[in-house]
């Protein structure tokens, strides 16, 4: 790999570790607030946020010829990930959760070889399959955990199909758009549905509930750091690294994940979760490793064409972000 992605792979690793508090703090979140209620409003803490970080940069209208990229986008990052999520780890604890979404690094980069039409080795299929196999066997299998239920596996993996789908798409962006203006818009478009959700959800689901110092530092966090924060070192990585590749640095997330959650939530891995993990991360690596890089990457659904010509921008941040 060159300085450049070994660049993008360093930024992928900030962002997997500001990543892994997602899961623990939305069980924290969970204590006082419903599922819909923490993906709205992890959406509205990001979108004040990204606001505010709008108006220092200058900008004031989204940038034009791609709406429907960012809509896409959206969908992935605001809507469909925190809801999916929220709601299975209703139904069972956080180390199956953590295990189903250890494949996202797998899914990602079969999104980037898909829509980037990139050429892949035979044995990256062959790991690729390897790793649903485990999967499969995980999620029929759950003895050993507390509570069994399949649904809230298809909910785990339903949440990682549209996040892995949101970090294709949004990477796509990148080529043309800073990363930290990509998740700005993403979250402050969705802002009219988040803001009016939560106001509804706050008035005729939350006005029981009991917020407890916990559940509102855990809203806080995933607002923060997994809704906003983690996406901009996130997607500089995958824009350096390459979007295959970049993603498979977040195998690492689900140890940090499991660990938090022995740390703040006192659950017990067993060792089937830990077996389960370490094979699918070996079938990722193992696919990762065998694929074969084009000489010419793709732009995907954007051409040279469609890339707007830039201003000269002073520039100061370290992940792209630059004021006129």
């Amino acid at each position: 790999m060159n300085k450049t992605q070994i660049q993008g792979i360093g930024f992928a690793l900030f962002a997997v570790i500001l990543f892994s508090l997602s899961l623990p703090m939305t069980r924290w979140a969970l204590e006082s607030y419903s599922p819909l209620f923490t993906a709205t409003g992890r959406a509205v803490i990001a979108a004040i946020l990204a606001i505010a970080f709008l108006k220092i940069a200058g900008e004031k209208l989204l940038p034009p010829g791609h709406y429907r990229e960012f809509f896409y986008t959206m969908l992935g990052a605001v809507f469909g990930w925190p809801i999916l999520i929220a709601l299975a780890l209703m139904r069972t604890e956080t180390a199956p959760v953590a295990v189903v979404a250890s494949i996202m690094p797998l899914v990602t980069a079969i999104f980037a070889v898909i829509r980037g039409h990139e050429n892949v080795s035979r044995q990256f299929w062959i790991a690729s399959i390897l790793g649903t196999l485990i999967l499969i066997y995980f999620t029929t299998s759950r003895g050993n955990f507390n509570t069994e239920d399949l649904f809230a596996d298809l909910l785990a993996l339903g949440a990682v199909l549209a996040s892995s789908f949101c970090y294709v798409q949004g990477a796509e962006l990148t080529r043309i758009y800073p990363g930290w203006k990509v998740i700005s818009w993403v979250v402050v478009i969705a802002l009219p549905v988040t803001f009016t959700a939560s106001i509804f959800l706050w008035v005729h689901v939350e006005s029981k509930a009991v917020p407890t110092t916990q559940a509102n530092i855990g809203l806080l966090v995933i607002g923060l750091s997994s809704m906003y924060l983690g996406f901009i070192p996130w997607y500089r990585g995958l824009k350096d690294a390459g979007t295959a590749r970049g993603a498979q640095v977040q195998q690492l997330q689900v140890f940090m994940t499991l660990g938090l959650s022995v740390l703040l939530l006192d659950e017990v891995v067993p060792p089937s979760t830990l077996m389960c993990t370490v094979g699918i991360v070996a079938a990722v690596t193992w696919a990762i490793f065998s694929r074969q890089h084009p000489s010419q990457p793709s732009l995907g659904r954007f051409s040279q064409d469609s890339i707007p010509k830039l201003e000269s921008r002073r520039s100061f941040s370290v992940f792209g972000w630059s004021r006129r």
